[in-house]
């Protein structure tokens, strides 16, 4: 197992709309391993592989306390959104930043597993909005979008100057999407 570099905002490549995963095989497999534990360790519930660098439609999560009910999706849809939420979202590629996001309440989502096998699943809950936050970043969308050009900006040039510096402060107790 290998931990994978988690790229920041405002890095370009975060931006890049990733493309369906084709062939699920041993080395995807090995890889979706390598995204859990790098997941677990930043320490936060959801992980796109577009956020490390791998511009494919493919996800993990694990929204659990004790960090043991991984979720893999593979070329995610989202088929039926219903309602309206609003939490509070931190993301792995834009450390130490919390905001209220609304999305929506719940979802039904369809899927690969890591074996390719055909999964739906309706949920709601912070698992529904991870969901929607990390296929946003298959999109090439990040959280900060849903922010006013004036907040998100200033948070562009905060984490501009901890990246300068090399000195993210985030809270280990915090886990981010």
């Amino acid at each position: 197992m290998a931990l994978l570099n988690i790229l920041h905002f405002p890095d370009k490549r975060l931006r890049t709309k990733a493309s369906d995963v084709g062939t699920i095989d041993d080395a995807l497999r090995q890889f979706i391993s390598d995204m859990f534990e790098t997941m677990y360790d930043a320490p936060g519930i959801g992980l796109a592989a577009t956020q490390v660098d791998f511009h494919k439609r493919l996800l993990v999560i694990d929204v659990s306390e004790e960090s043991n009910e991984p979720l893999c999706f593979i070329n995610p849809v989202i088929t039926h959104k219903e309602g309206v939420e609003v939490m509070q979202e931190g993301c792995l590629s834009v450390p130490g930043f919390y905001e209220d996001i609304e999305r929506a309440e719940s979802i039904t989502v369809q899927a690969l597993d890591k074996n390719g096998e055909k999964i739906e699943l309706t949920t709601g809950g912070l698992l529904a909005v991870c969901i929607q936050h990390e296929i946003d970043h298959l999109d090439g969308k990040l959280f900060v979008d849903y922010l006013s050009p004036l907040k998100r900006n200033r948070i562009k040039k905060k984490i501009e100057k901890m990246e300068k510096e090399h000195a993210f402060n985030t809270d280990p107790n915090t886990p981010a999407i």
